[in-house]
């Protein structure tokens, strides 16, 4: 329960962070990336802030740490690989939030504002995950071994 609990937290922490900050503003995320013109240093600002914050605790509450509050065991991937579906993945993913502006975490956050074109993205955020998974269930991206 203290898991599901400081979690619903620690999402609504952040949420509410991300929407005070101006970060689910895609014109703001568009200005911010818009180093060669009129940069928008303001979020780098944003950022920084949390850097403060969150280093301090890092270090002297999280890393010394042999295992976690709420689990038993710390869960890492085992997966150690750079192969063409997580390079494909990674561009596809920088391109839309470079054109768009929008990044999948402050867009969940600013659904909260009711602008229907954040529901159009995370609509076509979810019918892109359905799209990658019919296509690996035929193993285009992972074929089996030989």
């Amino acid at each position: 329960m203290f898991e599901k609990t400081s979690s619903l937290i620690a999402g609504l922490l952040f949420g509410f962070g991300m929407v005070l900050s101006g970060m689910v503003d895609p014109e703001k995320v568009i200005g911010f990336l818009d180093v060669t013109g009129q940069w928008d240093i303001s979020l780098l600002f944003v950022m920084g802030g949390a850097l403060a914050v969150f280093m301090p605790s890092y270090f002297l509450l999280i890393k010394p740490r042999n295992q976690p509050i709420a689990t038993p065991s710390f869960s890492l991937s085992t997966i150690k690989k750079v192969d063409a579906s997580l390079i494909s993945g990674a561009a596809i993913f920088g391109t839309g939030w470079g054109i768009l502006g929008i990044c999948p975490g402050p867009a969940l956050a600013s659904i909260t504002t009711g602008d229907v074109s954040i529901v159009v993205f995370i609509a076509s955020m979810f019918i892109g995950f359905g799209i990658v998974n019919y296509v690996r269930s035929y193993r285009l991206f992972n074929p089996a071994p030989q």
